[in-house]
């Protein structure tokens, strides 16, 4: 059993890069990806910060794999993302990636160090390392348990959208805030309240003298969508609805204040990367880990719970993913032995 390093902060980077020479010259990496976004933004930012360009295989399991993954066997079609040249490292993230995962440890005949990203469903033993993120519970030898997830939001990416901004976000006035939005998840779906609330957010900061730009994902309700459509309609108000190029980078980069809905854990991680004052308006439905989540960073004075006035405080950025990839690095370096 791996033991990942436990310090005391472990998970509170202040939005450092990683180092490139965290893994040694020509190791591999191979990110199983599930197509979802928010599970290619975690793996693709962890690689990014060990330095290293991933070999990335897609996931395409057939209904009944799917559905019964992580216990499951991998799905023959799925052979690819566990196919030689068995890669030194290997990061998945979402269920359906675990039974490759598993296989493509079981094929290497163990030489392929496995890691995973979140909480698993069938327990500590579905990779060499997991990374749990606080909220999770998840405690074990082989497990590390950063304050956020990882993102692939840089200082150097900020810099750059803020020194070339998407011209959509340039045209707005300052202050500028941004508006991040996401929508119905297993946990519960936005209602008519609810939709109401974001809507009356971006007409109220309109009216006040910012500009808001706002972006849906793609659980966005159509109704929400809609409203704030209506919403932001007037100059000063930019929503991005699925047409052109997702300015989400320009706006993080470019608000001097940033209003997100903390249905996804993902995007609340991702905002707080910033230097910009983050408000999180609590999502609809059950939201236990949610709650954990939201709770500790609030306390470590990540994020306010939006009350309906805003404040222009300061704050340094708060982003794990650099703690992320030390403690994969670490513990790779000791899975792997003294190379001669």
């Amino acid at each position: 059993m791996i033991r990942v390093p436990s310090p005391a902060l472990a998970g509170e980077g202040q939005g450092g890069g990683a180092s490139s020479s965290l893994l040694p010259q020509a190791t591999t990496i191979r990110v199983l990806s599930d197509g979802r976004a928010g599970h290619e933004a975690q793996t693709l930012g962890v690689a990014q910060a060990l330095g290293v360009a991933p070999d990335i295989r897609c996931i395409a399991s057939r209904h009944i794999y799917a559905a019964l993954a992580p216990f499951a066997p991998a799905d023959p079609r799925d052979a690819f993302a566990h196919a030689p040249p068995y890669p030194d490292i290997a990061i998945g993230a979402g269920r359906r990636t675990i039974p490759a995962l598993r296989r493509l440890k079981r094929d290497s005949g163990g030489r392929t160090f496995t890691v995973y990203l979140n909480k698993p469903a069938n327990g500590k033993s579905a990779a060499d390392l997991i990374i749990a993120p606080r909220h999770d519970g998840l405690r074990g030898a082989n497990v590390f348990s950063p304050l956020t997830p990882g993102n692939r939001i840089t200082p150097e990416r900020l810099a750059a959208a803020r020194a070339a901004p998407d011209v959509r976000i340039a045209a707005l006035p300052r202050p500028r805030v941004a508006l991040i939005v996401g929508g119905d998840s297993r946990h519960g779906a936005f209602g008519a309240k609810d939709i109401a609330q974001l809507a009356h957010i971006a007409a109220s900061l309109r009216a006040s003298g910012h500009s808001v730009m706002a972006t849906a994902s793609r659980r966005t309700p159509m109704a929400l969508r809609d409203a704030l459509t209506l919403a932001l309609a007037a100059p000063g108000g930019f929503f991005w609805n699925s047409a052109g190029a997702n300015p989400y980078l320009s706006m993080l980069a470019n608000a001097d204040a940033i209003i997100v809905t903390g249905d996804s854990v993902n995007m609340v991680g991702e905002a707080i990367a910033t230097a910009a004052p983050v408000y999180v308006v609590p999502p609809p439905g059950r939201r236990g880990k949610i709650d954990a989540y939201l709770t500790a960073l609030a306390d470590a004075g990540a994020i306010r719970l939006w009350s309906g006035a805003l404040d222009y405080w300061r704050r340094a950025p708060v982003n794990a993913t650099p703690d992320i990839a030390r403690a994969v690095a670490q513990a790779y370096l000791v899975f792997a032995g003294p190379r001669p």
